[in-house]
């Protein structure tokens, strides 16, 4: 598990921008099984990928006209059970952190895995998920 001390800042990163934290498995399941659309935002220390999703989210999040009507967000290596609770919704996909799944009433409808992350700016991931956004939001 990741110290608070670097964990804490990229989750402000997020939350101060009105994402909901996932702590606990139960919370990951009250969220979830919600009606509506959902953006999930696997959290991850990795600064290649991480570096460049947490902004694409937040641009995407933000500036977006049409938007999921929850903001949800679980750190991989802190949030323990949130992550792992969250990923059975993520099936078939593997475990990917950092990851961005956009979800309606419960079932993944686009997917973000850190592969197709690396490597790729801000920018670009904010705009694939602003379409996604168009198309199920």
């Amino acid at each position: 598990m990741y110290p608070i001390e670097i964990v804490g800042p990229m989750k402000a990163e997020l939350t101060d921008k009105g994402f909901k934290e996932l702590l606990t498995a139960q919370e990951v399941d009250t969220a979830l099984q919600q009606p509506g659309t959902a953006l999930l935002f696997i959290n991850s220390v990795c600064g290649c990928s991480a570096g460049t999703a947490r902004p694409g989210v937040i641009m995407a999040a933000l500036n977006s006209p049409k938007r999921p009507d929850q903001l949800l967000t679980s750190f991989a290596g802190f949030d323990i059970d949130a992550v792992k609770q969250a990923r059975t919704y993520l099936l078939p996909y593997p475990p990917s952190s950092p990851a961005i799944a956009l979800l309606k009433d419960g079932q993944v409808v686009h997917m973000i895995e850190r592969h197709m992350i690396e490597g790729r700016p801000a920018q670009m991931i904010a705009a694939n998920l602003a379409q996604a956004f168009e198309t199920y939001c």
